[in-house]
């Protein structure tokens, strides 16, 4: 059995986010100083070198700030995006899902801090602007833009019912200056879109969902579709559908999206950038599919995120089993039946990584780090068994295939500890 190396052990929380946490070569790991994954109170964003143990502050938040949930760009020079909450907080604008935004600090360190995705919320709004608060900002595999989950001001303060969480895209490619007619309104260095369709009341038994959430790219270079034609850009995700008896089922969906940048710029029949009564909307041409058809829905708990195989052929989430134990499963993007690649007597207990090389994923099953190989469905311990499990919100592939980083919880909060694949 591998070793383990603990990385931290200051008290503090340190909180890997459930992806792109590596630099590009395999030396640093990114986290922020959340007490733990709930808490949204940390005031820095910082690295550890997993060789000598160096830690090194990537940005420092302003009085009343707090900033959180990281992840690295693939490629060198490495780009850190960060959740940046609401500066001077006061009665009227604290943090929330609908008050925060992205920001980018990119290498060489020390860097400023520059907004992602711009706010707009006087109306007539504008096209490229959101108009709430965004998380979870995850680079595509070559870099190029940006996923994120959103929540929306201007829907909030109408009807929070009506604060839909959506799913996201923000291009590198074309700034956006908002009109900046309200005091917490700015620009932001990125295109953003929502790429995700919801109603606030899905019919039961349809295909309309309420919520999407968790999403992931599909692909280091996208998909094949049936046909033989390359799908280059799509993102998976979650969404709440309705069984036909009213209950909230989660299945998974695909977004197919537009090759070239422009693309995205192009309203379908609603605006991109919504109404004083309505969300944004998708580009043109971005329909959602439903992908899986499940008897009761894919698993709520662990929390985990879609994350798809390098090639893109495969979707991994959880599911309960027969047995009704929660297990890993893929299916494809194009559709079809699930295949079960976990059958664990105890159960997944976490989110999950691919390797490099699609061959494997890292998680944690009976209270151990454990490496899955994909097509024989065995699992290897990567560390020893222990009487708490590894925390569940993070197991994550180095660049490099030989490394997992995860978080154990050493008193009061979490500590980051690396691992050693096979």
């Amino acid at each position: 059995m591998a070793d383990e190396k603990q990385l931290t052990g200051d008290a503090r929380g340190h909180q890997l986010t459930n992806i792109n946490v590596w630099t590009p070569d395999s030396q640093w790991l990114v986290y922020d100083v959340r007490p733990h994954g709930g808490s949204f109170t940390g005031s820095t964003i910082e690295r550890v070198n997993v060789e000598t143990g160096e830690v090194q502050k990537i940005y420092q938040a302003p009085p009343g700030a707090h900033v959180g949930v990281a992840t690295v760009s693939p490629h060198d020079p490495a780009r850190y995006a960060f959740i940046h909450g609401p500066e001077n907080p006061d009665s009227g604008w604290q943090y929330d899902f609908h008050h925060r935004r992205g920001v980018i600090v990119s290498e060489p360190l020390p860097s400023p801090a520059i907004t992602l995705d711009a706010l707009d919320i006087t109306a007539p709004f504008t096209p490229g602007a959101l108009r709430g608060g965004t998380h979870v900002h995850v680079f595509s595999p070559d870099g190029s833009r940006l996923s994120f989950t959103y929540n929306d001001h201007v829907m909030h303060e109408l009807a929070p019912a009506l604060d839909l969480r959506n799913v996201g895209v923000a291009l590198a490619s074309h700034q956006v200056i908002s009109p900046k007619k309200h005091p917490r309104e700015y620009d932001g260095s990125h295109f953003s879109v929502l790429v995700s369709q919801t109603v606030a009341d899905p019919q039961p038994g349809s295909d309309e969902i309420n919520r999407a959430y968790e999403e992931g790219w599909i692909g280091h270079e996208g998909y094949l579709k049936p046909d033989g034609r390359r799908q280059r850009w799509a993102l998976a995700f979650i969404g709440d559908t309705r069984s036909a008896t009213g209950e909230k089922q989660p299945e998974i969906f695909v977004v197919d999206l537009p090759r070239a940048d422009n693309g995205y710029m192009q309203a379908g029949e609603k605006p991109l950038q919504g109404t004083s009564t309505t969300l944004p909307a998708p580009p043109a041409g971005v329909e959602q599919r439903r992908i899986t058809f499940t008897a009761r829905g894919i698993a709520q708990q662990p929390r985990h995120w879609l994350r798809a195989s390098p090639d893109g052929s495969a979707i991994a989430f959880l599911m309960n089993d027969e047995r009704d134990v929660v297990q890993l499963w893929t299916v494809s993007p194009n559709g079809g039946e699930p295949r079960q690649i976990s059958h664990a007597s105890t159960g997944i207990q976490s989110a999950f990584s691919w390797s490099p090389d699609g061959r494997s994923l890292a998680l944690v099953s009976d209270n151990s780090v454990m490496q899955l190989d994909v097509e024989s469905g065995e699992m290897q311990r990567l560390t020893q068994r222990t009487g708490v499990a590894p925390c569940a919100d993070a197991v994550v592939f180095s660049p490099d295939g030989k490394k997992v980083a995860f978080m154990r919880q050493c008193g009061e909060f979490a500590q980051i500890v690396v691992t050693y694949s096979r």
